[in-house]
Parts: C-alpha cells; sequence; structure tokens
C-alpha cells in the first residue's frame, strides 16, 4: 500500500467494483482428495495420435474469452482447483444436479455456489469444439487442466505443459465438498493439513495460493475481518488500515449488495504476478487466509521469498499445480467415463 496513495487505492477499487457489477458477478474463493502415482498412460503427448489439434482448439476459445470476459482465467483456475480437490481431477465439478434428486451435485454444493458461470461456459465451448474435430476422445477432466494453464498463461504468467489421459469421474455429490474446500477464514494449521492429504507440501500449499494474484472474492467471505474478527467486535489488526477503510466503502456490516466484490490483489488483479505477495507483507491480503500465511512462522519465508522472486514464484507453482492436477487421476472404463456433454454423465 506503501507505492499508492490512498485516493488512487480508492478510485482503483471502486473501478473494479464497477467492472464486477456491470458484470452481474458471483464469484470467487479457491480448491479433493489423496494423490496417486501418476499412471504410466498420463503423459503430455497423450492425444498426439487421436487429436493433435487438442491444444490449439482449446485455445481458440480461452483467448477468445480471456478478451471477451477476463473474469473467465480466475474463475476457470478456480474450478480446477474446487475439482481436484474433491475425489481428484475427473471433472465431476461440471456435473449438473438431476431434477428431483435427494443428492445434489457437487457444483450445487453451498461451498461452490460461488463459482461463476464464465468458468462452466469456458469448458462448455472448448468441449463443444473438441467434440467437432476429435468426438468421444478427448476427456472433460482434461479440457479444464488445458484450459486453467492457457489462463494462467493469458494472464502473464508462467507457461507449462498439462500431463494428458484423465478420464472423467462418474460420481458427483455436494455432501463430499464441504470438508476438502479451504475456508475463508481457515488457519494454517487447516490449510496444510488439507493440502497435505492432497499429497501437497506447505510449499505447495503457499504457491497454489499464490493462484489469489487474480480474481475478486464477495464481501461475505472478509466482512468479519472489518468489523468483528473473532467475535471481539473490532476489526482484524493485521489489516491495512487504508485497505480497511476502502473495504467498509463497499462492504457494510449488515445488509448491502450481495453481488459486490473485492479483488484478492487490489493492486494488479487481472495480473498473474507476485503482487499477492508483496500484498501479504503489507497487510493487504484479503482475506483471513490469505494473510495468516505472512504471519506463521512456517510459511512466512516462503510469502518472502515469492515477493522478492517472481521466477521462484512461477516455478513453484508450475510444480503445485502439475501435482494438484494428478490428484486422484481417474483411468478406464471401470472407474471413469468420457463425457459428450461435460455437465451429464454418459
Amino acid at each position: 500500500m506503501s507505492v499508492l496513495s490512498s485516493s488512487l487505492f480508492e478510485f482503483t477499487f471502486s473501478l473494479f467494483v464497477f467492472i464486477i457489477l456491470t458484470e452481474n458477478s458471483s464469484c470467487l474463493a479457491m480448491f479433493s482428495s489423496k494423490i496417486t502415482r501418476i499412471p504410466r498412460e498420463l503423459r503430455v503427448d497423450y492425444y498426439a495420435k487421436s487429436c493433435p489439434q487438442l491444444e490449439q482448439l482449446v485455445g481458440s476459445v480461452t483467448s477468445q474469452q480471456f478478451k471477451q470476459s477476463p473474469v473467465s482465467g480466475p474463475a476457470t483456475i478456480r474450478l480446477l482447483f474446487h475439482d481436484c480437490f474433491v475425489e481428484g481431477c475427473d471433472a465431476s465439478i461440471l456435473i449438473a444436479s438431476k431434477p428431483g434428486s435427494k443428492e445434489l451435485a457437487e457444483k450445487d454444493a453451498e461451498d461452490n455456489k460461488d463459482l461463476r458461470v464464465e468458468g462452466f461456459e469456458t469448458i462448455k465451448k472448448a468441449k463443444e469444439v473438441v467434440e467437432k474435430k476429435c468426438p468421444n476422445v478427448v476427456s472433460c477432466a482434461d479440457i479444464l487442466a488445458i484450459a486453467a494453464r492457457d489462463f494462467v498463461h493469458l494472464a502473464g504468467g508462467p507457461y507449462y505443459q498439462v500431463k494428458k489421459g484423465r478420464w472423467d469421474g462418474k460420481i458427483s455429490m455436494a455432501s463430499r465438498v464441504g470438508s476438502n474446500i479451504p475456508r475463508a477464514n481457515s488457519t494454517v494449521d487447516e490449510l496444510i493439513k488439507l493440502f497435505g492429504s492432497k499429497g501437497l507440501t506447505t510449499q505447495d500449499m503457499v504457491a497454489l495460493s499464490g493462484a489469489h494474484t487474480i480474481g475478486f472474492a464477495h464481501c461475505k467471505n472478509f466482512v468479519s475481518r472489518l468489523y468483528n474478527y473473532r467475535g471481539k467486535g473490532q476489526p482484524d489488526p493485521d489489516m491495512n488500515p487504508k485497505l480497511l477503510q476502502a473495504l467498509r466503502m463497499y462492504c457494510p456490516n449488515f445488509g448491502g449488495n450481495s453481488d459486490i466484490v473485492a479483488p484478492f490483489d487490489a493492486t494488479t488483479p487481472f495480473i498473474f504476478d507476485h503482487a499477492y505477495y508483496g500484498n501479504l507483507q503489507s497487510k493487504m491480503g484479503l482475506l483471513a487466509s490469505d494473510q495468516a500465511l505472512a504471519l506463521d512462522p512456517r510459511t512466512k519465508s516462503l510469502v518472502q521469498d515469492f515477493a522478492k522472486d517472481k521466477q521462484k514464484f512461477f516455478q513453484a507453482f508450475v510444480a503445485a499445480i502439475d501435482k494438484m492436477s494428478l490428484v486422484k487421476v481417474v483411468r478406464g472404463k471401470m472407474h471413469g467415463e468420457k463425457r459428450r456433454d461435460c455437465s451429464m454423465h454418459m
């Protein structure tokens, strides 16, 4: 915050709120099951013969979406996190609930209700394009992993190779979501335990949290930090006073517009860079779970390292998202399927 004047910050923040409201917003936060050994069939060139144009086909959609609706980027990246953290990277997040069914699909779980439609639309469009060229070949799970990578790169982040060969999962249950998704107020202990259950290290967790370098969160995810942190009737002392003042303008303690969102990274919210970590050092983390990373001795040094060195962050992020994208991968007809419509089981 030291590099921004208060007036500039308020103007910038107001602009972001306006942009999101005019898009009829409903937004953001992040990411379930134990990582397994990489199946030998999972490889970068998996579709080299069956669908050699796959990356270009998906790229034609992601590049267009990025230009027309930049929020598609963080929405799709978040979609991958929420998919992988619940029963593995199997596109189960994309399944729509059946009308009249007693068990809702993952998509309709309470913790997923803020997932933006732009993420789902991106995968739907990409699947349609791929199906025209390569019918019944490419899984929705692979398309989601590729699209998320595309958006990281389009927003200024690193380009990395995506291993492919996932099948789509046959199970999607809302009841499995709650215990597998990080909370806006998760402690570092809780985050380390949750990420560890997926085979991810503390460094992986801090690097993946850097995805909050782009995107937005609704007021409900941080409003307690503004007025009644931990039930003490006072704001979070670890929030920058200027950020606190700006956020209070748009997020009242009671009432207010439920569609209003704020950027995770108030300095460069549409650029995938390492500013998120510098913001944490300046007490400008939006969520309590973000700010905690700069305070806990187990994660503080990683925040410092990534704040200093963008390439170090990029390298750690690529390694971490590659590991995450291999969590509990589904293979073969016994456990998986290749959906034509990503929202419907075969």
